[in-house]
């Protein structure tokens, strides 16, 4: 609960503004999709993340739509660097991909194909295997217009951006950054200005 924040901070140690951790973000859904979507599982995804260096890192799993926006696995694994960006940047983008396991010129073969008389939903799910909460996710984020082009379609499903606004209160994440730094503790992580007292778990930065 970090009630021991002001008691150290009283006695003058150092410690790192406390910061959410592993912890889901808001997006900011429509109430359309909020009141349809929120609690289902997104599974089979991959996230594709970019570092300050341009550098892109792809992180497969799964993770939960929720009232507010996203939390899970795959989530709380990047949650740190998404924080950091809307720290910096007032937002961050990440690119889902909803089909980690197949090519998108495949998938441009596959959506190119006459749909007849079939909704845009079926033709998603047979062509696509995109059905539900992924479905779902690209009429959220996709103008009408691309569902009619196979080409920005299938660019879309390999890298659908999703802005995140904010990350959820401290209250809610699972683990904290910051804290007391180890440049303050011994090598048995006690306190160098407060000898006896000791520091552990989410204590440290």
């Amino acid at each position: 609960d970090a009630l021991w924040v002001p008691l150290l901070a009283g006695r003058g140690v150092h410690i790192a503004p406390l910061q959410p951790a592993n912890c889901g973000f808001d997006v900011g859904w429509s109430d359309h999709f909020r009141v349809k979507f929120a609690g289902h599982p997104v599974k089979s995804v991959a996230i594709v993340t970019k570092s300050t260096t341009g550098i892109e890192s792809w992180h497969p799993g799964e993770f939960v739509i929720t009232e507010t926006g996203v939390e899970g696995g795959v989530i709380y694994a990047v949650s740190a660097a998404l924080r950091d960006e809307i720290l910096t940047k007032g937002s961050a983008i990440v690119r889902l991909d909803l089909a980690p396991d197949r090519e998108a010129p495949r998938l441009i073969h596959d959506l190119s194909r006459l749909r007849g008389k079939r909704t845009m939903a079926t033709h998603l799910q047979r062509q696509a295997h995109i059905e539900g909460v992924k479905a779902g996710l690209l009429r959220e984020v996709v103008s009408k217009e691309n569902f009619a082009d196979p080409a920005r379609l299938a660019a879309a499903i390999k890298s659908l951006p999703l802005r995140l606004v904010a990350p959820r209160p401290l209250e809610e994440a699972i683990s904290t950054a910051g804290g007391v730094p180890f440049e303050a503790l011994d090598e048995r992580l006690m306190i160098l200005t407060l000898p006896g007292i000791f520091c552990a778990g989410e204590m440290l930065d």
